[in-house]
């Protein structure tokens, strides 16, 4: 591709610059001259509950040096849209993200400014190893979980109107994935807090209990769910079945490798942005036994589909388990989710927000590739 004059933004936080950072660097630099907005010590932290290693000041010091980077900005805004000032100032014809870094709010913000968004696929330099920050820091392989149906049910205070399973898996951490994203990142902060950086091996149900006593220490007033921490610890598919209790009664773990490929294979992320720090799910709630027996079927369903690698199933019953959980918490959606959603809803088999809603991913199931989606790897045993 002949290099242009267009003005080319990049954003991020840039820490511990690695070769993953330079190969972006460089192919963004393919479409003309690289403005970066980089994120400030306050960001980071609001974003990522630590601060970066290397000041602001030290990070814009160094990208400066690099060859292909023509000026940065150490962004004035704040949250996942921190750059909004510097745009103004810079008036770029294009903007680069990686996979990663795409969401619907950038494409949306591209398109009322006219700035041409270009996604690139996350790939190292030849002959190099693939790199992120936190290889830097010290890889830590504690999993994340995508619940994929019957969310909510690890809450007594649904499960009591209805019995039922929440379907879980276990995944790999080969994303940067946003925190606050229903991903179970608060969870997984905690057991990062018990072990670092890898979890025990030993026995799945003890480990999972300690993470959750850990997370819920007594006194607590609203209990994270049980859930997630059997989410982040059972490799594999799990269906854990609840009766109004906070752990469940059985946990049923499926590791054939022909299932979870199948659900490899067809399930897509698109990201929705991280939360907002006023976000509460528990308001308005509508829980009662109709939409709990609902939730409750279409979670055994989901099960069951997954297993029989039925397609079409699946994502039908993800859609049902979802449409059961807005209904009793009306919060974990709003216009401009329900806007997103319309966007894919007729293409897809089904689709899902991750967690507790408000952000996060838009889970969809699909049989075809997704633009700018995210696919994840389960867990093995």
């Amino acid at each position: 591709m002949e290099k242009t004059h267009k003005k080319v933004v990049i954003s991020g936080c840039f820490d511990l610059l690695h070769s993953g950072h330079i190969a972006f660097i460089k192919s963004a630099a393919q479409y003309g001259q690289v403005y970066v907005c980089l994120g400030s010590d306050k960001t980071v932290f609001e974003l990522k509950k630590r601060y970066p290693v290397n000041s602001e000041n030290e990070r814009k010091f160094i990208l400066e040096a690099l060859i292909d980077v023509h000026e940065v900005y150490i962004s004035q805004g704040s949250g996942y849209l921190d750059f909004l000032p510097e745009l103004e100032i810079i008036q770029p014809d294009v903007f680069v993200v990686n996979e990663d870094g795409y969401s619907k709010e950038k494409a949306d913000l591209c398109a009322s400014k006219n700035i041409e968004l270009i996604v690139l696929d996350r790939t190292p330099f030849t002959g190099l190893p693939a790199r992120s920050t936190t290889d830097l820091r010290k890889i830590n392989t504690i999993p994340f979980r995508i619940d994929l149906a019957g969310g909510w049910l690890d809450q007594p205070f649904v499960s009591l109107f209805a019995s039922g399973p929440v379907i879980t898996i276990s995944i790999e951490p080969s994303h940067d994935f946003n925190s606050r994203s229903g991903m179970a990142s608060s969870t997984r902060r905690f057991a990062t807090e018990l072990w670092q950086n890898q979890l025990p091996d030993s026995n799945s149900e003890k480990t999972a209990k300690i993470l959750f006593s850990y997370e819920n220490p007594p006194g607590k007033t609203e209990i994270a769910g049980s859930q997630d921490a059997i989410g982040i610890v059972y490799a594999g598919l799990n269906r854990s079945f609840y009766e109004a209790q906070y752990w469940p009664s059985k946990i049923d773990s499926v590791f054939d490798e022909d299932v979870l490929s199948f659900i490899e294979q067809n399930l897509y992320l698109i990201s929705l942005g991280e939360r907002k720090h006023d976000y509460h799910v528990l308001t308005d709630t509508n829980i009662n036994k109709f939409f709990a027996n609902a939730l409750s079927q279409a979670a055994e369903s989901c099960w069951n589909a997954a297993i029989n690698k039925d397609l079409k199933l699946f994502g039908e019953s993800m859609r049902l388990s979802f449409e059961a959980q807005i209904a009793m918490f009306p919060n974990m959606v709003n216009e401009d989710i329900f806007n997103i959603i319309d966007v894919y809803k007729d293409s897809v088999f089904g689709y899902k927000l991750s967690g507790a809603g408000g952000g996060g991913y838009l889970i969809l199931v699909s049989d075809k590739p997704i633009e700018n989606a995210i696919q994840i790897q389960i867990r093995r045993k």
